[in-house]
């Protein structure tokens, strides 16, 4: 697959994902600017306030997820990771977040593989549920782990097949733009992604990045 396509891929998966929160943006401005009631403005504020902050949350996430903010080789605090992957998975998903990185910072690419594993696991998880997110530095390079578990666990067959064997020389779907890039850091790094066989409550997800 061509960089053009995957640009394309990922402008529609971002615009598909920013367009419930900016529609509800734009929604609340228009309630405010005909209501007069105090109540319902105050409830109006709030849409526009929780609007804004999912909209923030999602940004956020993308630019350390599919950015190139950074540098390609610096290292980012594991933290920010943290603090994301909170914002795109808050109280609405009803998604619990455990998190067991060890290291304090990690590459660039590291942290993007990691994000993206993060978001189809969680993704997976339809009903809510845990999604915890685990790496350590070891002997082998860096090993990530993502559990998913959760009443219905649903991982896309297309997804499943582009993380574990690559891109397919068909066309894809937008929603299928983290598991390329996902793939691609994995086979560009050396390393490689493993998962759980499909099972209805738990999904499982390693990836190892081997020492340079």
């Amino acid at each position: 697959m061509k960089d053009v396509d995957f640009a394309s891929l990922l402008c529609s998966r971002l615009c598909h994902d920013l367009m419930s929160p900016v529609g509800a943006l734009n929604n609340g401005i228009e309630l405010l600017a005909d209501e007069q009631d105090p109540e319902m403005r105050a409830q109006c504020l709030e849409l526009l306030g929780d609007s804004a902050r999912a909209t923030a949350n999602k940004l956020k996430f993308f630019r350390l997820a599919f950015g190139a903010g950074g540098g390609f080789g610096d290292l980012i605090d594991a933290n920010e990771a943290k603090v994301a992957l909170q914002g795109i998975f808050g109280a609405e998903r009803r998604i619990e977040l455990g998190w067991m990185v060890a290291p304090e910072k990690l590459s660039k690419g590291a942290m993007k593989l990691l994000l993206n594993l993060a978001l189809i696991a969680g993704d997976a998880l339809v009903r809510g549920g845990r999604l915890d997110v685990g790496a350590e530095t070891t002997g082998a390079g860096l090993e990530i782990a993502i559990r998913g578990e959760g009443p219905r666990v649903m991982l896309d067959a297309g997804l499943r097949e582009i993380l574990t064997k690559g891109v397919p020389n068909g066309e894809i779907e937008p929603r299928a733009a983290g598991a390329w890039l996902a793939s691609t850091l994995a086979e560009e790094s050396g390393g490689s992604i493993r998962l759980s066989e499909p099972a209805p409550e738990v999904l499982m997800i390693g990836a190892v990045v081997p020492r340079n």
